[in-house]
């Protein structure tokens, strides 16, 4: 028993043969019949030819239901029993039509499918354009996007083949896909003239040839010739950036272009095709533009994620709390200036009887610095636990980063151990000093060497300096002392020194949130551009260490 399928389109009546056992409906190209419009799903619906009856069911069987449904007779379907005349409506409002007929139709008048057709009239010409710039505007995929472009300007002009080529970011152009009559896929290497393609991209002006052979530009293009092609059609594809200002002109960019061409002579070239294949291009252009930007979209979407993650595990690597120990105290603060810093930041104190800690500012910003960052803490980490000297700490970190060789990258660094008497040791690598300030003044801490990493034989000094009771030390990064107000000017050493003096508080969490307080006030409006770090010790004094360590007395 023979069945059809009538389909009634924006490109006019055809009356489609059901093969089966299986009979494939969809979007895709790998469908037995293929349907153009959007509210179709890729693999919408299949027929089951059994003897005697034919079985619709919606989707397909090795893949899930249609988006918008499979409807007969006006009634959604998951399976259907079809008979003589039922209607089928595939997808949405906009979707598409069939009426299933057992047998022949008398007094139909059919068009042929227009994909196998070598060309088209006016009207179909203008129903295939109106459906090729349908499908273009609701696409977003840009592989999706070229294959529309190519199979609607095959409809349009009943050409054999088609390509496009997009201008990569150095201005040549690239073959990004060849397609060939009833929307099948043809090897990139089928483009035989590639001289017309780069003219047309240089000069912004398509070229049409009525038989190539005889009007061939260039004698070298024998591949061309000896293909035998006749009609060859090339048009630039010209994407428009818009002014800022209504007083300005907006500018053009040459993005690609479409080439098409046939083994017969001349069949490209009316007015009509002209017209249809100049608008289909334009449109073309504005369409790829768009996947570019939604991809572009999306990476952006894709990165900025995977920086959020990558915030979130930086915050994890610093302390997660102020130090409360048997002879000091500590808090510490970091901000970046963007989602991620190259600052350093740790401290321990392993055994009760060493508080070790660093503080260090990475050369550069973002993601580069953020991982040299966490390479450097990563390398204090596991040197901070061994009674290591903080000179040999920072000339260990220094040997590593220096053998690996990373260009332009270095780090500041201070590195210290406080111990229970009082006793400060420090190395200072190339970093600000710390203010040290208590009832004998304030000092410098000066004593080290280079940046980590700048020079693979430095040597690095120490200095030991010896804590009273209420000695406050002020460790930071050179984003809090360079930062600036809204008239340039920097927050300086001495107002760190100022807000740290006018807060006699020994808990250096208040002390710290009295610093950023200031800083903050003092940059309102402002900009930050660099990573602000500062860490604050206070020392209780031994005999606070002692009275902790004696038992209770009865």
């Amino acid at each position: 028993m023979l069945a059809a399928l009538r389909v009634s389109s924006e490109e006019g009546l055809r009356r489609v043969p059901i093969a089966g056992p299986r009979f494939r409906i969809g979007r895709d190209s790998e469908n037995d019949l293929v349907l153009t419009p959007l509210e179709v799903s890729r693999w919408h619906a299949e027929i089951i030819v059994e003897p005697g009856r034919f079985l619709m069911r919606d989707g397909q069987a090795e893949r899930s239901a249609s988006k918008l449904g499979t409807w007969v007779n006006g009634a959604r379907i998951v399976e259907h029993l079809l008979v003589h005349g039922d209607r089928i409506h595939l997808g949405g409002a906009g979707g598409a039509d069939l009426d299933f007929e057992i047998g022949g139709a008398p007094g139909v008048a059919v068009r042929a499918d227009p994909s196998t057709t070598t060309a088209v009239d006016g009207v179909g010409q203008l129903a295939a354009l109106l459906a090729g710039l349908r499908a273009l505007g609701g696409t977003r995929v840009l592989d999706d996007v070229l294959a529309l472009v190519l199979d609607a300007a095959l409809t349009v002009t009943g050409a054999e083949r088609a390509f496009i080529l997009l201008a990569n970011a150095a201005g040549t152009l690239e073959l990004k896909l060849a397609r060939g009559r009833g929307r099948a896929t043809l090897p990139t290497s089928d483009l035989r003239s590639h001289r017309v393609p780069e003219e047309v991209l240089a000069t912004g002006c398509a070229q049409y040839y009525k038989d190539f052979r005889e009007e061939i530009p260039d004698r070298e293009q024998r591949d061309t010739v000896a293909f035998q092609l006749r009609t060859v059609v090339c048009l630039p594809i010209v994407a428009f950036d818009l002014a800022d200002a209504a007083v300005e002109a907006g500018t053009d960019r040459r993005i690609g272009v479409i080439y098409l061409d046939s083994l017969e002579r001349g069949h490209l070239l009316s007015p009509e095709t002209r017209s249809a294949l100049e608008a289909l291009t334009a449109n073309a252009a504005i369409a790829i533009e768009n996947a570019r930007l939604y991809r572009e979209t999306l990476e952006k979407a894709r990165l900025e994620h995977e920086i959020r993650v990558a915030a979130q595990i930086q915050r994890l690597l610093l302390p997660q709390a102020p130090h409360d120990g048997r002879y000091c105290r500590a808090a510490a603060l970091t901000i970046p200036c963007r989602a991620i810093g190259g600052d350093v930041l740790d401290y321990v104190d392993p055994d009760g009887q060493r508080f070790v800690f660093a503080v260090g500012d990475v050369a550069g910003k973002g993601p580069p610095a953020a991982l040299l960052g966490a390479l450097v803490m990563g390398m204090f980490a596991d040197q901070r636990t061994e009674a290591r000297s903080p000179a040999g700490i920072v000339a260990r970190i220094n040997d590593a980063l220096a053998a690996r060789a990373i260009g332009a990258r270095y780090v500041t660094l201070l590195c210290g151990q406080l111990t229970p008497d009082g006793r400060l040791t420090y190395c200072n690598a190339g970093h600000n000093p710390p203010l040290l300030s208590g009832e004998h003044g304030v000092r410098r801490l000066e004593t080290g060497g280079p940046p980590a990493g700048m020079f693979d034989d430095a040597r690095y000094n120490e200095d030991t300096v010896t804590l009273a009771a209420g000695d406050r030390l002020v460790v930071y990064t050179d984003g809090l002392s360079e930062a600036r107000n809204l008239a340039g000017e920097e927050f300086g050493e001495h107002r760190i020194l100022a807000a740290a003096q006018a807060c006699p508080d020994d808990d250096p969490a208040r002390l710290l949130a009295a610093l950023a307080h200031e800083v903050q006030s003092f940059s309102a409006g402002a900009i930050q551009d660099d990573d602000i770090t500062a860490l604050v010790i206070v020392y209780r004094g031994p005999t606070v260490a002692w009275q902790r360590s004696q038992p209770a007395q009865p």
